[in-house]
């Protein structure tokens, strides 16, 4: 089977996008993984599927890079970028995805897009956090995220067994600065470092908000720049955006 694809990145953050209004595409783990390997497959930390929606403007499938499914925030913004440039929607839509309904948009080069709102902060300790926003997330602060094991540390906190119920979490390493957050981020289904997490940015966001930061927040990840906003009402944030970039990289077309 011959299958046409492109490659998208929002902040480093990079993806395989297929257009599967035809709903042809294997759904099948090893397949999936095979084609997200960096050495013998296209690369990339997910792999998306986008396709028709009797209601909506489209369904966007999200695949972490073994397969597995959850919430991607750089990956929902590149699915729409993708969907642009094959004349499914134009500078917004309402789409699904893994957990429910969310609405994007774009302004300028700049894609934002709708997250539920959050009410539970899991604070820890005076240094740990946890926040799920449609992903989980354990939030670790530190003074100087450069000079951390990223992978090590990573994998102990994603593997607690206090996570182990709901396939372990998601982990970032934050450094509170002055007017952003600089952050780096151990995902869940890519089981490394990846260069950016928009959920997390997203986690990290709130919790900025948690502690005074006012709205938005940016975001400095190893791949860019990211942006949340929110409204706070007590302890319930809404209106959360995030917004950043999404680039195509290139297109091709593989056999599987």
């Amino acid at each position: 089977m011959k299958l046409n694809f492109s490659k998208y990145q929002g902040t480093g953050n990079d993806f395989i996008l297929i257009d599967d209004r035809n709903e042809v595409f294997p759904q099948d783990s090893n397949i999936i993984a095979k084609l997200c390997d960096r050495r013998y497959g296209i690369g990339a930390d997910g792999l998306i599927l986008i396709q028709n929606h009797k209601e909506l403007d489209y369904k966007m499938i999200y695949f972490n890079s073994d397969g597995s499914q959850s919430l991607c925030g750089n990956g929902s913004r590149c699915g729409f970028a993708f969907a642009q440039s094959i004349g499914m929607v134009s500078d917004s839509a309402i789409f699904e995805t893994t957990d429910g309904t969310h609405q994007i948009k774009q302004e300028n080069d700049i894609i934002h897009f709708q997250l539920f709102d959050v009410s539970q902060f899991d604070e820890l300790n005076s240094k740990e956090w946890y926040i799920n926003t449609g992903s989980p997330h354990h939030i670790v602060i530190s003074k100087n995220v450069d000079n951390l094991e990223i992978v090590s540390e990573g994998r102990k906190i994603r593997n607690l067994p206090s996570y182990s119920s709901q396939n372990g979490t998601n982990v970032n390493f934050a450094q509170l600065l002055q007017d952003k957050v600089k952050i780096r981020t151990y995902e869940r289904g890519v089981e490394d470092e990846t260069l950016s997490c928009g959920t997390g940015a997203t986690a990290v966001g709130l919790m900025a908000g948690k502690l005074g930061y006012k709205s938005p927040v940016h975001i400095q990840t190893m791949g860019g720049d990211l942006s949340v906003s929110f409204q706070q009402n007590g302890d319930t944030f809404t209106n959360i955006w995030l917004a950043g970039p999404a680039k195509k990289v290139f297109e091709g077309s593989v056999t599987i």
